[in-house]
């Protein structure tokens, strides 16, 4: 049986006397495309905050492609292979769409920092691969023609689409995406799906999805943890998580009898 891509085990973190998460434990395999879902303040987004090295947790070990990551910086998590997007946008406004894509990408660069400062013809092959890898990715997203216009000026919707455009030209092998149908209308969040599904295929991705739209999470995640204050209290596939009991009162707020 192969290593699993992730392994979260018993992960936790306190400020100060506050438990935000505790007893985090999740496995992600290579491939999957897995939900985390859970009531406002459920400790979601504090939990890819732990996975991306923007927290530093407090207890627990977190395993990414057979390294521990627990004590790692953010950048140095992602040069492992972990990408992410934000329940609240956090695109470079002043920059337009093609760059922004283009910071990304810069992670994986070739060419030295020496050739750069020199401009060497290394710098210059490297720079005019990044763009052409950068206008694919901006292709996918439907966002190529806009790719000289400032991040600012794109709609919503788009902004969102270039986020996880970006997140991808980073190289990712794990793509964590934090409600990225928030604010989005039916459609849009119905293409949004469809996207989600074709990047995985083609990339070949794991992915951890944050996502209040109960909809978007069922119709597309093969496994499900649910968390509620902090703690995990669920797991499964979409239909156990949705007739847990536990579940149902996390969200509605009242006991539901077992009726076995």
């Amino acid at each position: 049986m192969t290593n699993p891509l992730l392994k979260v085990d018993n992960v936790g973190i306190h400020f100060g006397g506050l438990k935000a998460v505790s007893g985090f434990d999740i496995t992600l395999n290579e491939g999957e495309l897995v939900g985390l879902i859970g009531p406002n303040g459920a400790g979601k987004t504090t939990s890819f905050n732990m996975l991306t090295g923007v927290y530093k947790p407090t207890e627990g070990t977190i395993i990414f492609d057979g390294k521990a990551t627990k004590n790692l910086l953010p950048h140095q998590v992602t040069k492992l292979g972990i990408s992410r997007t934000f329940q609240n946008i956090r695109l470079f406004k002043e920059l337009s769409v093609l760059d922004n894509v283009k910071v990304a990408n810069h992670s994986l660069a070739k060419h030295s920092m020496f050739s750069a400062i020199f401009r060497l013809p290394s710098f210059f092959v490297g720079e005019e691969k990044m763009t052409e890898e950068s206008i694919a990715f901006l292709k996918i997203f439907g966002l190529d023609q806009y790719k000289d216009e400032l991040s600012k000026n794109l709609p919503y919707g788009m902004q969102r689409r270039l986020e996880i455009a970006r997140a991808l030209a980073a190289g990712p092998k794990l793509l964590l995406l934090d409600e990225p149908a928030a604010g989005m209308n039916p459609q849009e969040t119905r293409e949004l799906m469809d996207l989600i599904s074709l990047v995985r295929k083609k990339f070949n991705l794991t992915i951890l999805l944050i996502e209040h739209d109960m909809a978007l999470v069922m119709g597309i995640c093969e496994r499900i943890y649910v968390l509620d204050h902090g703690q995990l209290i669920a797991s499964g596939t979409p239909e156990e998580v949705q007739n847990d009991p536990k579940v149902i009162q996390a969200y509605l707020g009242e006991e539901v009898e077992d009726s076995c």
